[in-house]
């Protein structure tokens, strides 16, 4: 590969001298194969990231769907790494891939961990759910990505993203899944509010998906395969998921207390979070989270990706939001 992106990199940047130096593939990542290298031009290098479609991907998304959402929000302002070159074709590696930015001296928060942030938690967390909330007020149309797959009208966001997440649940589950079966009715029986806008939605906003150094300052939101045009209420009920919560829900993202949390989010998009709509969005949340475990269970049962990850997935996350799912539909009977 090394030699191959040696000659993609030397064509692409007008770079004859070009070389690539200290490849190595990053762990972890179900949705992408991600590597770092170094590009040296003459007297110049630069540390880059090369995220490159696996043999079968865990959700179907278009590489160019994050690539575009990197360029969008890179050009606004926010934390995002610098996008270099994207490639659908993939004829140079094999596969399609995309190239951005590495953003150095940082480090990623694990879910697993108790309190990752530590003495930084409450200045990481006004920076979290402020650029939360900075995507949700931007407009997709001014950003150039108001042609994203989505909902176009704000009393069809709801529709759209489940039918969405059933499909993947009836395409992948292995067995019967009732508690998501029966949070899919709920749902369904009691639809939100139409949204107040359309927004960008992350998709996957959540912690564990940016860097921060050494500071707390976060430098990148990363992961934006699953952007979408939808309701802003989406990414703050999956940002707020007890999954992300460090086993603290009242802290989400480990972070802000909730409260704290939700009104960071209202003041930096300009948004009313309406209670009785994110609830909604709140167990839509841990129903999309089971579509993507059993997706994820799928795959590596299949051996069409076999990721670690991915059996991590489908045992402890997949149960970790059935049990959110039958406490939440348990308070609501």
């Amino acid at each position: 590969m090394k030699d191959a992106l040696e000659r993609y990199l030397a064509e692409k940047l007008g770079a004859p001298g070009l070389t690539v130096h200290d490849l190595a593939r990053i762990p972890g990542g179900a949705s992408r194969e991600t590597y770092r290298f170094r590009a040296r031009m003459g007297q110049v290098e630069r540390k880059l990231i090369l995220r490159r479609d696996p043999p079968a991907s865990l959700i179907e998304t278009e590489r160019s769907t994050e690539y575009r959402a990197y360029a969008a929000f890179h050009k606004l302002g926010l934390p995002v790494p610098e996008p270099i070159a994207l490639e659908l074709d993939g004829a140079a590696l094999e596969r399609p891939f995309f190239i951005m930015e590495e953003i150095e001296n940082c480090q990623v928060g694990s879910i697993l961990a108790p309190d990752p942030y530590g003495g930084h938690r409450d200045r990481i967390g006004r920076q979290f759910w402020s650029i939360l909330g900075r995507i949700a007020g931007a407009d997709p149309k001014a950003l150039g990505l108001d042609d994203f797959d989505g909902a176009r009208t704000p009393d069809a966001c709801w529709r759209h993203e489940v039918a969405r997440w059933e499909k993947v649940i009836d395409e992948d589950e292995a067995e019967p899944q009732p508690i998501a079966r029966g949070a899919l009715a709920w749902l369904k029986r009691n639809p939100p509010p139409p949204a107040r806008k359309i927004a960008v939605v992350h998709g996957d906003y959540r912690s564990g998906n940016f860097l921060y150094d050494g500071n707390g300052d976060i430098k990148a939101i990363l992961d934006w395969e699953m952007a979408h045009l939808g309701d802003p209420l989406e990414d703050l009920a999956w940002a707020l998921d007890p999954l992300w919560a460090h086993h603290d829900p009242s802290r989400p993202a480990g972070t802000l207390a909730r409260d704290d949390a939700i009104a960071t989010w209202e003041q930096a998009s300009g948004l009313e979070a309406d209670r009785q709509a994110l609830a909604w969005w709140e167990i839509f949340a841990s129903v999309k989270g089971c579509a993507i475990w059993i997706s994820a269970a799928h795959e590596y049962a299949t051996r069409r990706n076999d990721d670690p990850v991915n059996a991590f997935s489908g045992w402890y996350c997949l149960s970790f939001h059935n049990q959110v799912l039958a406490d939440r539909l348990e308070a609501l009977a």
